[in-house]
């Protein structure tokens, strides 16, 4: 699919998205307040070419949660707020900022942090951080994480190679819907 058709999408899509959601991020904003103190999360993530970014998100663990990916932090860390905001994807919506600043796409593989090396090495050895990093993809509604690092980049590698504009909207359709799970979280019984 085309570059330049793919970030005209993704900008006309989170400017719009950002528009109609207002209302839902102000009132989660301030519930965030009360469930944590500080409701929105900023982490550096590796975005295309490797480059840093921030990654804006509600918080859905508590402030003390250690800053790994979501499947090496435990069940417990998540709060009670943050359980709905995963289960509805609510959490995602603060990323709309980063696609509107063309740090993200809306659909892409879901970016990581830089100290998953495993990941980094099975993606970089695949292409896939030639694209912009997605909020969604075909990993995220196979319920594919980042627990699985050979997996989700064999998986990456394929949705880019054939993404096409009917997949664009049906990977945005079906998250938004409620297919695929998320990051999963160590349980309690660990």
């Amino acid at each position: 699919m085309h570059i330049i058709l793919i970030r005209l999408l993704d900008f006309l899509l989170a400017f719009f998205g950002l528009l109609t959601t207002s209302p839902i991020l102000i009132v989660v904003t301030i519930i965030g307040y009360f469930d944590t103190g500080s409701p929105i999360f900023i982490q550096q993530r590796m975005g295309k070419n490797k480059r840093p970014f921030k990654l804006i998100k509600f918080r859905t663990m508590t402030v003390e949660t250690k800053s790994v990916a979501s499947h090496l932090a435990s069940a417990a860390s998540i709060t009670k707020l943050g359980g709905f905001l995963r289960k509805t994807k609510i959490d995602e919506l603060p990323q709309l900022v980063n696609v509107l600043k063309g740090e993200m796409s809306f659909v892409g593989p879901r970016p990581n942090l830089f100290n998953q090396e495993e990941l980094i090495t099975e993606r970089d050895s695949r292409g896939v951080y030639a694209v912009l990093p997605g909020i969604t993809g075909l990993a995220q509604v196979s319920t594919i994480d980042m627990s699985t690092p050979k997996l989700l980049a064999e998986t990456d590698q394929k949705m880019i190679a054939e993404l096409s504009l009917t997949q664009y909207f049906k990977f945005i359709i079906m998250t938004i819907t409620g297919k695929g799970a998320g990051d999963r979280v160590q349980s309690d019984n660990q």
